[in-house]
């Protein structure tokens, strides 16, 4: 059985190039940082000073977005891999993923207690919410993209494309216009783990659903696994992270969903094996990026990238690997990581643009 661990490192490792070596030695992925002081998980609130010591300031351009009298904490555990959060505030709540254990849960800010909200979820991976605040799933076992209605039933959105079956649907987010964007990568059906192994019958794409006919198009045929994605405020810009060949890259958004100007944003080559998984924005434009899998521990988290040049500015160093996060909470200010086998919140100092 092929393991998310095996694909990613594999995947990685034939990727490197020269030119890509030196982009992310430019960039620093693992900046040093000072060393963490001894801390036990299980305790909703831990004896450790504030600042958070697990918050780092790697760059002054981060100071600002630290929540100095706020913990790191843990909220839940007892998953087998955890992904996809998302936040509904008219339920004071988040919904994730527990992919191998094929169901869904929600965790209740108000009462702290988490509890099964679908079973069986078709191994389900990224969510997010439409802008009519329906919910909107990535089902790997299934093959395919849905809505739940508010009533409860459940609406495929997209599950082929030119007649042949998709990958197992990744990570989703929803435009303004209401056109919904997911990755389509290769997980779900490598293996028996987080999906049913099954043969391939399309590349692994980048597609967009228009908000108003249905169609589905290619947006993007150029990554090895495409994962996270995510827009910028103004929606002119569009970040994918390739968790096969580990770089998130960003494109001009035109007005009719086409992306062009393909670039680099940040190399992950340099990080011993570390990858960006899942990525959001806040509304100063920069890339908050869950991950991890690198021989460095201090990689397993969030870093977060630069706006302008793409940099790593700060992160959140977490004891197992992250996956994906969401920012919620009442001002919109609460950034919700999935990462291993846990939910996770911290305060932080801006706004997540992401529904």
């Amino acid at each position: 059985m092929l393991e998310r661990r095996t694909l990613f490192r594999a995947a990685a490792a034939t990727a490197v190039g020269g030119l890509a070596i030196k982009a992310a030695a430019a960039q620093n992925s693992l900046p040093p940082g000072p060393p963490l002081p001894p801390r036990d998980w299980s305790l909703p609130n831990p004896t450790v000073p504030y600042p958070d010591p697990n918050v780092q300031v790697l760059d002054k351009r981060f100071q600002k977005y630290i929540a100095g009298t706020t913990l790191l904490r843990r909220l839940w555990t007892g998953a087998e891999w955890t992904e996809g959060p998302v936040w509904f505030g008219d339920l004071h709540c988040v919904i994730f993923s527990d992919i191998p254990n094929n169901r869904m849960m929600k965790y209740d800010a108000m009462t702290g207690h988490t509890v099964v909200f679908r079973q069986p979820s078709n191994f389900s991976n990224g969510n997010t919410r439409d802008r009519q605040g329906r919910l909107v799933t990535c089902e790997h076992a299934a093959r395919r993209v849905t809505r739940t209605e508010y009533g409860g039933k459940i609406t495929v959105l997209a599950d082929s494309y030119m007649g042949k079956k998709l990958n197992s649907p990744n990570g989703v987010v929803v435009k303004s216009d209401d056109s919904i964007w997911f990755t389509d990568p290769g997980y779900g059906t490598a293996g028996d783990h987080e999906g049913h192994r099954e043969a391939s019958e399309l590349p692994h794409n980048v597609y967009r659903i228009d908000g108003k006919t249905g169609k589905m198009t290619v947006v993007s045929d150029e990554f090895s696994q495409p994962n996270g994605l995510c827009f910028s405020p103004d929606e002119k810009k569009f970040y994918i992270a390739d968790t096969g060949n580990p770089v998130i890259r960003v494109f001009d958004v035109g007005d009719d969903g086409k992306l062009t100007n393909s670039r680099m944003f940040h190399d992950f080559h340099d990080a011993k094996g570390g990858i960006s998984d899942d990525i959001r924005c806040d509304e100063d434009g920069n890339i908050w990026s869950a991950g991890g899998w690198s021989a460095d521990p201090l990689f397993n988290g969030v870093c977060v990238l630069a706006a302008d040049d793409g940099a790593m500015i700060g992160r959140i160093v977490l004891p197992e690997t992250g996956s994906n996060l969401c920012f919620g909470g009442h001002d919109h200010n609460r950034l919700f990581i999935t990462a291993g086998t846990s939910l996770y919140a911290v305060d932080v100092n801006t706004r997540g643009v992401e529904l």
